[in-house]
């Protein structure tokens, strides 16, 4: 099979992404079985996630600046090629010590979210690379609503071992994809080291770069609260089952879905700016109706989903446009911006996640989860109007067309 010379496909991007989601969530309803198979505890098996995502966090800063450098397409192979030998490490595994060695090495997956977001922006300008992103982010969110079924069912069926034959078969097929259809899209020549590095300094003293990264984080960082704060009043106060929880939780998701579909077809006609300003309003609205609901008296569990299925909606409308806009300061240096921004949102909803659970420690209610997520959502506000106008004044977006 000949190498590919033209750019991939959207339909390839969209199976990377998906890898790189489905990596994190599908194994998670084996863990107890994993557990009790290696004869560790839940906090031992509880680094096959929390380890992953520092490890994934940590490639982030290292990969997006490598495909700057040699290019996306040798980046996302070797890094794809790791992926699927660590699969079969897993698979192998005799000890808790091998298991997790090679579950950390799984995080270089993490390359088919950042060097396709990079790639993306290479091909296309910033409008457009935001419509293919909101695309890409719809189907996306397939992913953590399709992986825990199934990982479920294959634990259940056949043993946690089968989740991890999937993951090296879906490993080497994404290497044969990427051989096949992902042609270098990078047009730039490598640069000296030294232009490389004062290439990062312009972009980390850029105002308009840090502006659509931070509006990406708390925007995400409202997610992040919701997860961590929903099952508590959910269950505590509401007293729900497990499955309405489920469902209460997917509607962030949905919400989710349906913004991005929105972004994908309006984003190229109505400029960047618009989209990113309307998710952080909606977002913004929606919570503090709910919020204002509650302080009336109303309690009712829909209520509160509801108001939070509008962050959902409103990152659909936010996250492709800030994205986009955050690799098109310095296009030539759109994975470096990819990695750092991903690196960010990473270690921010680890801060928000303690936030949340001290916050709810002083007493779990849905008004006091709802009134943190309205500070998080106004930074984000805040940081998305910089954003715009940063947009706007260096040619990013120039408002409708």
């Amino acid at each position: 099979m000949r190498p590919a010379a033209t750019p991939p496909h959207l339909g390839t991007i969209i199976l990377l992404v998906g890898l790189s989601v489905a990596s994190l969530n599908m194994f998670l309803p084996a863990l107890p079985e994993m557990a009790r198979d290696f004869g560790a505890s839940e906090a031992a098996m509880g680094l096959a996630v929390s380890g992953y995502l520092i490890v994934a966090g940590a490639l982030q800063l290292l990969l997006g600046p490598l495909s700057d450098r040699i290019g996306r397409r040798p980046v996302i192979l070797g890094a794809l090629a790791v992926y699927a030998l660590a699969s079969v490490g897993c698979l192998l595994a005799d000890s808790l010590t091998v298991f997790l060695v090679c579950r950390l090495a799984q995080g270089t997956v993490i390359a088919g979210s950042i060097v396709t977001m990079a790639a993306l922006r290479d091909i296309y300008p910033p409008r457009e690379a935001a419509g293919k992103l909101g695309t890409v982010a719809a189907a996306m969110a397939l992913a953590p609503m399709l992986g825990p079924p199934l990982g479920g069912v294959l634990d259940t069926v056949i043993g946690w071992r089968a989740i991890f034959v999937l993951y090296a078969v879906l490993g080497t097929g994404a290497v044969a994809l990427v051989w096949a259809d992902f042609g270098e899209t990078q047009s730039g020549t490598a640069r000296p080291l030294a232009a490389q590095v004062a290439a990062w300094r312009a972009l980390l003293g850029s105002g308009a770069f840090w502006a659509y990264a931070l509006c990406t984080g708390f925007s995400v960082g409202v997610f992040y609260v919701f997860l961590t704060g929903a099952p508590f009043v959910a269950v505590g106060v509401f007293g729900l089952s497990t499955a309405a929880l489920g469902v209460g939780l997917g509607s962030i998701s949905g919400g989710y879905m349906l913004g991005s579909a929105v972004t994908a077809r309006l984003s190229p006609k109505v400029g960047m700016g618009p989209m990113i300003l309307a998710g952080r309003l909606v977002a913004v609205g929606g919570l503090s109706l709910g919020a204002l609901c509650f302080a009336l008296g109303l309690s009712h569990p829909v209520l509160l989903f509801a108001a939070t299925l509008s962050v959902g909606l409103g990152n659909g409308f936010t996250l492709a446009n800030t994205h986009a806009g955050a690799l098109s300061v310095r296009p030539d240096l759109a994975g470096s911006a990819a990695g750092l921004a991903g690196a960010m949102q990473l270690l921010g909803g680890a801060a928000l996640t303690s936030v949340t659970l001290a916050w709810l420690g002083g007493g779990v209610s849905a008004l006091r989860l709802l009134a943190l997520m309205i500070a998080v959502a106004l930074a984000a506000l805040a940081f998305g109007v910089m954003a715009v106008r940063n947009g706007r004044r260096l040619g990013i977006d120039g408002g409708p067309a």
